[in-house]
């Protein structure tokens, strides 16, 4: 198939045409000439990006269809830009070992996006067939429990970060020292039923002050193995910086660059998510960072859940939101708005993700590169309202907020979404 993008606005304001052969870029030049072959997109006042990656998802399959499947998910991601998701291990079973990583990688057969497949760690994990696999990354490995109580103990992290360093596997840690969680937001909170009930309490109870801690032990175990560690999901600009002093790459979700614990009460148990919500000072300074350089990527975390499994009680009810289908559109949305540069949302989206987790081909507009390509109008923002997207729990925690959508998203030369529809087209395993 031959694709040509014509007067396209790329990131850094270069007005190029891009030819797309096969599966990869072939051209990029200030003007190409239209083939009878080409399947021409006109991309005049439009800009062009690279498909973004997405380091952090959780589909939720096996075990968990209700909330979420490779197919939802993964159209989900490509109605917002994603072209490549890693999944996380904490499902049913948890993908601790080499059979349990085949059936997952059967059932991301149905995804429309590219993907890649992370391993977990427990204490009854079987790492030499694990290792057999071709794993995307080890971990989310979870100092704390979170979703699918995956905690782990401090020799057993050694243990894994070791294999991990061994194999050249990069380890993604969910960082936060349950040792310095407040108790007592529990017991302040104990009257709380509802849904809205002192929602701020979640936010106590998993202080940010766990998180940071956690970073430097992470790090400190990493450079004992000479081990490459990114750290999931930071939340605090302490945790930032101490990634980033530990020689870590770190991301940052964008519940936790767009909301605060400002929101927690109008949001209730649908701003519940671990780590959880911070101060807004605390978020001022994470978008400060982002900005800045120092945080390397945006990754959504995205953890669905139903809505009848979100309205219960603060302490009943599961950590996690929706995201993949957003991320791009709010940052794009920022960057229509000058709050960041859109060179810096294309590398934070894309590229860093990219060269962290070794995608040579993927997160760049250039020849050669795989043809994942995203093309939007900047001036088109919209609401963003949880019955328009495609995940499969029906909500979102921006509801209201603006967003700059995706018009054409494009797998490996492949139209995989194009104005509201689907084309009935299947991603691959980034590592096969």
């Amino acid at each position: 198939m031959s694709l040509l993008v014509t007067d396209a606005t790329l990131a850094d304001g270069r007005v190029r045409d891009v030819r797309v052969e096969g599966e990869s870029i072939a051209a990029v030049e200030e003007s190409l000439d239209p083939r009878e072959e080409d399947r021409i997109l006109n991309a005049a006042g439009k800009m062009l990006f690279p498909g973004a990656v997405d380091p952090h998802v959780h589909f939720r399959e096996p075990g968990f269809s209700h909330k979420e499947t490779w197919g939802t998910g993964s159209k989900s991601a490509a109605a917002g830009g994603v072209t490549v998701v890693a999944d996380q291990p904490n499902t049913t079973p948890p993908t601790i070992s080499g059979e349990a990583f085949d059936e997952k990688e059967a059932l991301a057969a149905e995804s429309a996006v590219d993907f890649g497949i992370s391993g977990g760690v427990t204490a009854d994990w079987d790492p030499d067939s694990l290792f057999d696999r071709p794993l995307f990354a080890l971990g989310e490995v979870f100092l704390a429990d979170s979703t699918g109580d995956m905690g782990i103990e401090a020799d057993l992290f050694a243990d894994a970060v070791e294999r991990a360093a061994e194999a050249d596997v990069t380890v993604t840690v969910h960082a936060e020292d349950a040792d310095l969680f407040d108790e007592s937001a529990r017991e302040r909170d104990a009257g709380g039923t509802g849904r809205t009930a002192d929602a701020d309490a979640w936010s106590q109870y998993r202080a940010a002050e766990a998180e940071a801690a956690a970073v430097e032990r992470a790090v400190e175990v990493g450079a004992d193995s000479n081990a490459d560690v990114h750290i999931a999901h930071t939340s605090t600009p302490e945790g930032v910086d101490a990634a980033k002093a530990g020689g870590a790459t770190c991301e940052v979700t964008p519940h936790h660059l767009f909301l605060s614990r400002a929101d927690a009460t109008e949001l209730g148990t649908y701003g519940r998510m671990n780590p959880p919500l911070r101060s807004e000072e605390r978020r001022a300074a994470m978008w400060e960072r982002l900005v800045d350089g120092e945080i390397d990527a945006v990754a959504t975390d995205h953890a669905p859940h139903t809505r009848a499994e979100k309205d219960v009680g603060l302490w009943e009810a599961p950590s996690g939101v929706p995201g993949v289908e957003t991320m791009l559109p709010l940052l794009l949305e920022a960057a229509r708005k000058g709050e960041i540069s859109y060179e810096r949302v294309r590398d934070v989206t894309a590229a860093n993700a990219a060269e962290i987790f070794d995608l040579p081909s993927k997160g760049r507009i250039e020849v050669g590169a795989d043809a994942d390509l995203v093309l939007f109008d900047p001036e088109e923002s919209r609401e963003i309202r949880g019955e328009d997207l495609h995940s499969n729990c029906g909500w979102t925690p921006f509801e209201g907020m603006g967003g700059v959508f995706p018009e054409t998203t494009v797998v490996r030369g492949r139209v995989v979404y194009e104005n509201g529809s689907f084309e009935d087209v299947s991603g691959e395993n980034v590592r096969d």
